[in-house]
């Protein structure tokens, strides 16, 4: 796998998320519609995985790579923050 990713493509992720990392702050509580969310949640979860699929195919390892890291990352927060029920499965999510 390292000899598929170019260092200009993996300074631009740690660029990318460098800057977000910098750029974030704690929001103020407020009330949210936890259906609405864990279906958001799991509709960009889905939408990532489905994007990894299309990179495979379209022979871009990479970025397929990247899409499947994006789409676990969503399903992880989501368990995390108790959007969806993961039966305590600390394998497969940081849980517990």
């Amino acid at each position: 796998m390292n000899a598929d990713v170019s260092d200009e493509k993996l300074a631009k992720y740690f660029d990318v998320t460098g800057r977000a990392l910098a750029k974030v702050r704690i929001a103020q509580e407020k009330p949210i519609d936890w259906k609405a969310s864990a279906e958001d949640f799991l509709d960009m979860a889905t939408r990532y995985f489905d994007d990894a699929r299309f990179f495979e195919k379209k022979g871009d390892k990479v970025l397929a790579f990247a899409a499947l890291n994006y789409a676990h990352g969503w399903l992880d927060a989501g368990a995390r923050l108790g959007l969806f029920d993961v039966d305590h499965d600390s394998t497969l999510f940081t849980v517990d």
